[in-house]
């Protein structure tokens, strides 16, 4: 059994920075370790491929390189326990420590293979992957899950399984799959899932102020909290509930951050990136999760814009 470890500090709070897809890439991470620190960051999630040579694609490969000294972990989103096992191997070999399997995308694949959080329609196949993963993980192996795929209860079915596998800790977004993003996340059930397992559970859903993160954590007494659009939206947000930042924003200040987030990721972007519309494409995936209704014209702007030139422009009428 390899050594677990756990990729946040003993006896820490940790605030992590959400996978989000065609957001959350090494450019943006990098952005959010020299400004915020989040306590642990995740990529994307990496499609795992039928190939055994070629389980995970060179893109990914560079994908799961650190870009910091904040912990990585690496997300992966597929079926077939060989084959996640495998990639897994092959990533580890490439120097990864920390590897967390997606439970909880509403967006998997449902004909050549149930992936994301359709894994929860069949578990059948869940203890074998798990105990796969385990064999070959170093560091911690975790799980980020939905509370259930139609039942919300689900949840409480899976923390045998998650216990005896030995995972270190899980992720819980408190919708079902089916529910995708409509709603709200059901905290009250995070606290139930917290109080019935010893594993360490981090909260995510619909954290989006320092307020609301705050009284979730009172409340629910998770082990930390994973922040998606909240932080995305607010990258201060990390700062805000460390007590090291104002609690609210102003909309002085959140067109400040708008403005520092697009212009840090603007140069960076030009150079990884080939023409306009690429460049464009990727920082309108990056407004796209932003949810500021105090912006909402600024960023419906910007999301209108077809012109490199033009974007910076209105970038720059952000900036004091």
């Amino acid at each position: 059994m390899p050594q677990n470890i756990l990729p946040w500090k003993p006896d820490s709070f940790p605030l992590m920075l959400a996978p989000m897809q065609g957001v959350t890439n090494r450019i943006v991470r990098k952005l959010y370790i020299e400004w915020v620190r989040p306590d642990a960051v995740f990529t994307e999630f990496v499609r795992i491929k039928r190939e055994l040579r070629k389980r995970i694609s060179a893109s990914d490969l560079l994908e799961i390189a650190p870009v910091g000294d904040v912990p990585l972990i690496v997300q992966l989103i597929g079926y077939g326990a060989i084959e996640l096992t495998e990639a897994a191997k092959q990533m580890v070999d490439a120097g990864v420590q920390h590897i967390n399997l997606n439970l909880g995308c509403p967006f998997g694949r449902t004909t050549s293979g149930l992936t994301g959080g359709n894994v929860l329609r069949n578990t059948e196949n869940l203890p074998d992957i798990l105990a796969g993963l385990r064999t070959v993980v170093p560091g911690s192996l975790s799980v980020k899950i939905r509370s259930g795929y139609d039942n919300p209860r689900q949840i409480f079915e899976l923390l045998p399984l998650f216990e005896a596998v030995g995972l270190d800790f899980l992720i819980l977004h408190s919708r079902t799959v089916v529910q995708k993003y409509t709603g709200c996340a059901d905290h009250t059930l995070t606290k139930e899932v917290v109080q019935a397992t010893p594993l360490p559970v981090i909260a995510n859903g619909d954290i989006n102020t320092a307020a609301f993160g705050k009284k979730l954590q009172n409340d629910a007494n998770p082990a930390g909290l994973m922040l998606g659009r909240g932080g995305i939206a607010d990258p201060v947000l990390f700062q805000r509930l460390r007590g090291e930042a104002p609690a609210e924003p102003s909309i002085a200040e959140r067109r400040q951050i708008l403005g520092r987030v697009l212009t840090g990721l603007l140069p960076v972007y030009s150079e990884f990136f080939c023409g306009e519309y690429q460049i464009l494409s990727k920082l309108k995936a990056v407004l796209s999760a932003m949810e500021v209704p105090e912006l909402e014209e600024e960023i419906k702007e910007l999301k209108r814009i077809n012109k490199l030139d033009v974007f910076v422009a209105a970038v720059n009428r952000l900036l004091p």
